[in-house]
């Protein structure tokens, strides 16, 4: 989960040995011990030379200007109680331009703090450079292949934006040590993807977590509480090609990018919203769970069972993998498009998944095409559209009388006919959207019916920079 700010705050300057004394900053005695310190620089030279002298603990400010000569040598690790901290002076308002950026290389601990990144190469947190952050930027859609690249173990990436990119690339990519290898326990959160508009048929995700070569490598990451919008760059937003991940609480508004397991196995898709365009959820590979997610007024499939041109495959290669034996249950979908697509077509349909305890609320289109084979179905619940390729004993038609909440999520109103009827129990679900305890008598639907609503959409004032 998040760090508390006053947590990262206060932590931070105690474990630099700082104390606040009438409104400034002095060292305690355990910092003068250390001897951790406020380094300051104005230039390129001047910023190579403190970061070659930095402690743990330590924090180097730089100030405002275009720094365009680079990359320059951080050269220095911090502890993971102490770490080094090289921070804008005036957040946004130090650029790396050009040739200028930072080279991580062999550093651990180190966080990089309020810069706007408009430069050629973007960041790249290399392999052997664990434990560092990437907070409280500004990526700028450099005209590289990716603004940040992530390959270290426990890197943190929090509060940044990514905005405005329209040449090919990512906004972030995760990818690891080697060439078949993951990073570890990377933690995405709180962070703002903002128009995405590269025109391409491909490579324009703004997360890609994992490529098609590394997509059996168990990466444990995390991705959550981050919002999307107009991510139009991919058909995936979220691009997921490695395996065990987690992928929760994210926001996706009016955008073209869907929320994709492209690639890999045992990921777990809950509690995200998304609303509008074309966006969806989609799934290649086995052992998937997707539960508890809202997608809203979508003009494309709202969640579909990908099939495969292989089925598990054995390769690393770029072919879509059949979704077997996965779980997608209590969730809401919407929208005007096919609300379930099995296969899409392809040579090797889904196989053995399961269907259960959604709501399908659709607007007149057939609710589901295509089909799996030995398909599970219990407890959904179809209104406002036939039911297409899904078999009579899959759900049941009946209005469950949901109301738009004071944000506009579709949740059941009191006397919903969803109220205490789920009919599988599932232990892989014991909480709802608003992380509120499931009773055994599950309602239907991502929403366990409540007067209280705290889940909703993330706004701006959510993520990026500015936020708490």
């Amino acid at each position: 989960m998040a760090r508390n700010p006053l947590f990262r705050r206060f932590g931070v300057l105690a474990a630099a040995g700082l104390l606040t004394v009438g409104g400034g900053l002095v060292a305690s005695s355990a910092s003068a011990a250390a001897g951790t310190r406020t380094l300051t620089a104005s230039s390129p030279d001047e910023l190579s030379a403190a970061l070659a002298r930095a402690r743990p603990g330590d924090r180097v400010e730089v100030a405002a200007g275009a720094y365009d000569s680079g990359p320059i040598r951080v050269g220095r690790s911090g502890t993971a109680r102490a770490p080094i901290t090289i921070a804008a002076a005036t957040p946004g308002r130090t650029r790396f331009t050009g040739a200028g950026g930072l080279d991580l290389t062999g550093v651990s601990h180190v966080v990089v703090e309020g810069f706007v990144f408009a430069n050629d190469a973007g960041l790249t947190v290399p392999g052997d450079a664990a434990g560092d952050r990437v907070t409280r930027n500004v990526f700028e859609g450099n005209p590289g292949k990716a603004d940040l690249t992530v390959k270290a173990d426990d890197t943190e990436v929090d509060h940044n934006t990514f905005q405005n990119r329209t040449e090919e690339g990512v906004f972030l990519q995760v990818v690891g040590p080697g060439a078949k290898d993951m990073a570890q326990r990377v933690h995405v959160h709180h962070n703002y993807f903002f128009n995405h508009q590269f025109k391409g048929t491909n490579g324009g995700e703004s997360i890609r977590f994992g490529l098609s070569g590394r997509q059996h490598a168990v990466a444990k990451g995390l991705i959550e509480n981050n919002l999307f919008e107009k991510a139009d760059g991919d058909s995936e937003a979220i691009s997921v090609k490695s395996s065990n991940n987690v992928v929760r609480y994210n926001t996706i508004v009016n955008s073209r990018g869907t929320l994709s397991m492209r690639h890999g196995w045992d990921s777990r898709v809950e509690g995200n919203i998304l609303i509008g365009g074309t966006t969806g959820i989609r799934f290649f590979g086995n052992n998937h769970v997707v539960v508890n997610n809202v997608v809203e007024d979508t003009a494309g499939t709202a969640m579909e069972f990908g099939g495969g041109e292989v089925r598990d495959d054995t390769t690393s290669g770029t072919n879509h993998d059949a979704a077997d034996h996965c779980l997608v249950a209590f969730n809401t979908l919407s929208g005007s498009g096919a609300l379930i697509s099995y296969g899409s077509g392809k040579p090797f349909p889904p196989s053995d998944d399961t269907l259960a305890d959604n709501v399908l609320l659709g607007k007149g289109q057939a609710a589901a095409k295509g089909t799996g084979t030995s398909a599970h179905f219990t407890g959904n619940i179809l209104f406002g559209s036939p039911a297409g390729s899904l078999p009579a004993d899959a759900y049941r038609t009946i209005d469950p009388k949901l109301t738009r909440d004071a944000h506009g999520l579709l949740r059941p109103a009191a006397g919903s006919p969803v109220i205490g009827a789920a009919t599988g129990s599932f232990p892989q679900v014991t909480l709802d959207i608003d992380q509120q305890a499931r009773p055994a008598a599950k309602d239907v639907g991502a929403d366990q019916y409540n007067a209280a609503t705290p889940a909703r959409p993330l706004t701006k004032a959510d993520v990026g920079p500015a936020a708490p």
